[in-house]
């Protein structure tokens, strides 16, 4: 499968993944709260897969992913930013880093 393609694919999950969070957003209190768990277990660990994926590489995205859920199911959705947060600056610190070694 060449690049074109797997980013093509990964775009369209990312986008049809998207659509619910949309529902989760602007639909109903009542109707929202039984499709809450679907969304912060299943789509958005899915987002951030696909997304990151085509952003940053595979490994980078499912160490993030891994990260997300842990903290989200340990210390709830502050705790998930914040390590999504301290994911990234790690990442830039290694590529910072790397580009030093290699000059």
């Amino acid at each position: 499968m060449n690049q074109a393609t797997k980013r093509s694919i990964l775009r369209w999950i990312h986008l049809v993944f998207s659509i619910p969070i949309l529902g989760y957003i602007y639909g109903e209190t009542a109707d929202v709260q039984q499709y809450a768990p679907a969304i912060r277990v299943v789509f958005v660990p899915v987002i951030i897969l696909s997304g990151l994926w085509m952003y940053a590489g595979v490994i980078f995205a499912i160490i993030s992913v891994a990260v997300w859920l842990c903290a989200y199911h340990l210390s709830g959705y502050g705790a998930a930013v914040l390590g999504q947060v301290a994911l990234f600056i790690a990442r830039k610190t290694w590529l910072v880093i790397r580009t030093q070694q290699a000059k």
